[in-house]
């Protein structure tokens, strides 16, 4: 979106000048009649550098921001508030610059001629391929108001459904965090104070000590180099993870480990059940719904299964024999969605079948909370306990010595 200086005459023959942001010129001469003002120049303003507007400081735009935009927008549209009007009211009442910026760019798209979906593609970081085709229904169908309504639910459940789980992690993330810092510590700080204590009295130290001891001396003075390694795994993962084969392995090593990976599962074809029939029920035909779904999989292995179930569709094949085959989505999903084929009612089995696994994902995950509780324990007892034991062993064995 650019900003444009411009000079114009009224009807009354009053001469005027100003400023608007908008797409191109004829979007600026759009807006100019619309104030009854007919331009004699319209000039690009050259933008300032400004670091705000750097991609790395742009605030992002929240899932629970994007729902109660959307739900709010549908409201207004069912009372019968016109479209323009409806983004300028939303926003002007965002707390969120950016997302504020996003809205009066679509509300000025509108405006010079576009469609809601045409400029809601514009902004895929906010609103993604599956938002802009149901819209972009909506608008063909005469039924935006009804698609901005399910478009809410769904972004409400699917953040509901984000927030369980990203809950369940932050658990055992804390705590693993809060024992490396302790253990870090102990190492750095306290553990040398020992190792000098011990070697003034010069006795043979225990084998337990002595593997702490050489940790210690290893991690303070070799640091450094331990961090740089850890940067460059950590790097040369995440460049790997962007290659092909790179996440066809770790996809699969996801989906494939003890209760993480099952909950990787569950999570999935909640969201691809509830994605697709949302998708379907507003008339987005089902070869571009299994495209858009695939692409917001998360999972290349997921994306994959679903990329194959709709080259079935495409030859003419159902939906489910594919799925059956990928080995990825359980049995009785595949069932379930056979049936909805058979009986023509595709979107609501799907809608059930999603609605069963948020259930499936909130009982695997009290379930992992459950199992890594006393894991965290019994592992910071180990850890924390090892080290004390071992640097008193030698106390003990001195005491022993004198009595």
């Amino acid at each position: 979106m650019a900003v444009f200086t411009w000079e114009g005459i009224k009807k009354t023959g009053e001469i005027v000048k100003g400023s608007t942001e908008a797409q191109n010129e004829n979007a600026v001469i759009a807006i100019l009649r619309q104030q009854d003002v007919r331009p004699t120049a319209i000039k690009e303003k050259k933008a300032a550098f400004d670091i705000a507007n750097m991609s790395i400081f742009k605030e992002k735009v929240k899932g629970k921001d994007l729902s109660i935009f959307t739900r709010q927008f549908a409201t207004m549209i069912d009372s019968g508030l016109p479209l323009v009007q409806c983004l300028d009211i939303l926003g002007s009442q965002q707390a969120n610059k950016n997302f504020q910026k996003t809205i009066r760019d679509i509300k000025s798209s509108i405006e010079g001629g576009s469609t809601f979906a045409a400029a809601l593609k514009k902004h895929p970081d906010t609103f993604d391929s599956l938002y802009t085709n149901l819209v972009a229904a909506g608008e063909v169908g005469g039924m935006l108001d009804t698609i901005l309504a399910r478009l809410a639910t769904y972004i409400e459940k699917a953040e509901k459904l984000k927030g369980r789980v990203k809950g369940a992690m932050m658990y055992p993330i804390i705590v693993l965090t809060v024992a490396a810092g302790a253990v870090t510590i102990l190492l750095l700080f306290v553990i040398p104070v020992f190792a000098k204590m011990f070697a003034d009295v010069g006795a043979a130290l225990p084998a337990p000590t002595q593997i702490v001891m050489d940790i210690s001396y290893g991690l303070k003075h070799y640091i450094i180099y331990i961090l740089v390694a850890i940067g460059a795994i950590i790097y040369g993962v995440r460049y790997y993870y962007k290659t092909a084969n790179g996440k066809l392995m770790i996809d699969g090593l996801l989906l494939k480990t003890p209760v993480f990976g099952e909950i990787i599962r569950k999570n999935a074809v909640a969201r691809f059940t509830r994605t697709l029939s949302t998708m379907i029920s507003s008339g987005v035909p089902i070869m571009d719904g299994l495209e858009i779904v695939a692409r917001t999989s998360g999972n290349v292995i997921i994306e994959n299964a679903i990329m194959k179930a709709r080259e079935s569709i495409a030859a003419g094949k159902t939906i489910s024999e594919p799925l059956a085959q990928t080995k990825v989505f359980p049995s009785m999903v595949v069932q379930m969605i056979s049936v909805g084929e058979a009986t023509g009612n595709m979107d609501a089995m799907l809608s059930k079948i999603a609605d069963f696994y948020d259930e499936e994902v909130d009982t695997a995950v009290a379930a992992m909370t459950s199992l890594i509780e006393p894991l965290m324990i019994v592992f910071l007892g180990v850890v924390i306990g090892g080290l004390v034991v071992a640097m008193y062993l030698p106390i003990f064995k001195i005491a022993s010595t004198i009595h």
